[in-house]
Formats: C-alpha cells, structure tokens, sequence
C-alpha cells in the first residue's frame, strides 16, 4: 500500500511542478504516473550503481555529486517517457531537488511509520 501512495505523491508533484517550472513538460496524468513508475524503477536499479561508480566525486565534492546522479535520472527518465520533456540539465537538477523535497515532505506526511 505504501508503493502505490509513494507513486501517487510522486505523480502528483510531477504534474505540479511541470506547471510551475519552465522547462518541465508533461502531457497527461497517465504521463505522469509513468514518469513516477519509470523513476522508481531507475532509483531502484541504475541509481546504486551510479552512486558506486561516483564514490570519488562524491567524496571529493563532499556529497554534492549526488545531485547531479539525480539529475541524470531526470534527464533518462525523459529519454524513456514520451510524454515527459526536460529541458536541459540544469531544469533537471532543479526539478530533482524540488521534487526531492516535496517528496520527503509529503511522504512524512501520509506514510504510515511500522
């Protein structure tokens, strides 16, 4: 149940943040909840072995170099979606960051704590 919350928050936010920030496109709701899928699924897979690989940048910029590993996910996650259009790298790292922050927000919010 929490997996189908987590993916409902994070289409909602996709859809709110495309309309406010300029750069991030989204066609449709279904668009959206398969962005949220799409980035999970890269946040549980690709995501790890990039964090492994950037160990030295990530140390050397103190943990920075982790923005930039969530912007990539945006920006192939644009690749695989249709409906979803990124601008450019920077409109990438920041939706990541906003998206990232709403997210923890709103998943304090309505996850239930075991």
């Amino acid at each position: 149940m929490n997996l189908l919350i987590k993916l409902l928050i994070t289409t909602v936010l996709v859809v709110v943040i495309s309309k406010f920030l300029p750069g991030v496109s989204i066609a449709s709701y279904q668009s959206a909840f398969i962005v949220a899928i799409v980035l999970a699924l890269l946040n549980a897979f690709l995501k790890p072995i990039l964090v492994f690989l950037t160990i030295p940048a990530t140390i050397l910029t103190l943990g920075l170099f982790l923005f930039v590993i969530n912007a990539v996910i945006i920006m192939i996650g644009d690749y695989f979606v249709g409906g979803f259009s990124v601008s450019g790298f920077w409109t990438a790292l920041l939706f990541s960051i906003i998206l990232s922050v709403c997210q923890s927000i709103l998943n304090g919010i309505f996850i239930e704590k075991d």
